[in-house]
């Protein structure tokens, strides 16, 4: 079966070489010889194609290539993928290809691996940039990618995205709500508030195409106004709308993704500006609804609970903002309080959580506010269920269900994964 995907593959390749020969000779200059596609380089000019060192032949292991893409003032760069087959991974973390708005410290507009076609990629200036990264095993034929210049707006009722800084307003996918949202637009808007505010925002309908990882029509929320994975909120897709969600500062990142097949009908939300804090009241403050919860501090009537742990993985899956399994791999104890890192294993809900990457691994901090319970040990495999804090750090309660992790525990997990809560 492998070696017929790979003829499959390779056969793909080969065929978007063919119908590119029979174009004119201006257009397929640079595809005439694949192996003339060289890592990385400067282009300039109204259009063109890149693509991975030695298309259609596999690309070389542990490579790093960098495409600086320049198309005349007063358009906007636009970037097309004719082909993609990079090694596959959910979260892209082996081989993979990430495009930025312009040259130098831009905001990223993606990142792709696998077989996975995106659909057309717009920056907001003439400049973007395209790099392309391997580990020391690879998987794929790599990528073709054609760029052209645009004006900014010529898109149409697909084009969508910009800055919202009015202290109410609505933002909303190409078409709605007369018809579904098209197939390959990216959009992305940055909510910036006072610096003395925050960001209060809520989707009233919400219908993007289903799947398991959110890997083709997905709307991402970022802490701050760049896209970084660091700093996500959350990556949300089917049709069920995300709880409201309340950014850690004065800015807020929301990116909208279609790929080029199915589509839906979209959604739209409205966000508001607010105070950093609210007004203390004598009420209890509920928390229940948001995906971010304000940090508690360690109390005496917290903290002497007993320490037990209730319910199964089951029964406490829906209730938890974010599922992991992982080691801890170091702790400190603060003010009655511990914070750990633990190094992720799977990521079975991942909700508002925070999770860094360093290379192929992936961390995420944890703070326990009664340092004695739950018990985490550095050192110890653990499943941890817990919420989240605005700053995207994990929190346990003493009523948060953790338990050693055995590989037994992988079925009920992966189950879970795919339970709607």
């Amino acid at each position: 079966m492998q070696d017929a995907a790979a003829a499959a593959t390779r056969s793909l390749a080969l065929g978007f070489l063919l119908l590119a020969a029979a174009q004119p000779s201006s257009s397929r200059q640079q595809l005439q010889r694949p192996r003339a596609f060289k890592c990385g380089g400067v282009l300039t000019g109204v259009s063109g194609f890149i693509g991975s060192e030695g298309f259609p032949g596999v690309y070389p292991p542990n490579s790093k290539c960098t495409w600086k893409i320049t198309v005349p003032e007063g358009k906007v760069v636009v970037l097309s993928f004719r082909f993609i087959d990079l090694e596959s991974d959910n979260l892209c973390r082996y081989d993979f290809v990430d495009v930025y708005n312009g040259h130098v410290n831009g905001q990223r507009l993606g990142r792709f691996c696998g077989t996975f076609r995106p659909g057309a990629l717009v920056a907001n200036s003439n400049k973007m940039l395209v790099q392309m990264i391997s580990d020391a095993n690879t998987a794929g034929n790599g990528f073709v990618a054609k760029y052209s210049a645009a004006e900014p707006h010529e898109r149409g009722d697909q084009y969508c995205g910009g800055r919202l800084d009015k202290p109410t307003g609505s933002f909303k996918t190409p078409n709605w709500p007369d018809r579904d949202y098209p197939a390959g637009v990216t959009c992305s808007w940055h909510i910036v508030a006072p610096k003395n505010q925050v960001i209060e925002l809520k989707f009233e309908k919400f219908d993007l195409e289903r799947d398991n990882y959110c890997r083709y029509d997905y709307v991402a929320v970022f802490n701050g106004g760049k896209i970084n994975d660091a700093r996500r909120i959350g990556k949300y897709c089917g049709d069920s709308p995300p709880a409201p969600i309340i950014s850690g500062k004065n800015e807020l990142l929301i990116q909208f993704l279609s790929d080029l097949s199915l589509t839906a009908d979209g959604f739209i939300g409205h966000y508001k500006f607010r105070p950093k804090r609210l007004p203390t009241t004598t009420s209890p403050i509920t928390t229940t609804t948001l995906p971010t919860i304000t940090a508690l501090k360690p109390t005496v009537s917290l903290c002497q609970q007993k320490c037990k742990r209730s319910g199964t993985l089951e029964s406490n899956y829906c209730s938890s903002n974010f599922v992991i399994t992982g080691s801890v791999i170091t702790t400190n104890i603060r003010s009655g309080s511990l914070y750990a890192t633990v190094a992720i294993l799977n990521v079975y809900k991942e909700g508002n959580l925070a999770i860094q990457q360093a290379g192929k691994n992936l961390s995420a901090k944890i703070f326990v506010v009664c340092k004695q319970c739950p018990v985490i040990r550095r050192g110890l495999n653990y499943v941890i269920m817990g919420q989240v804090e605005e700053d995207g750090r994990g929190k346990l309660l003493p009523s948060s269900f953790t338990m050693s992790f055995k590989t037994k525990n992988q079925k009920i997990l992966n189950a879970l994964k795919n339970k709607r809560c």
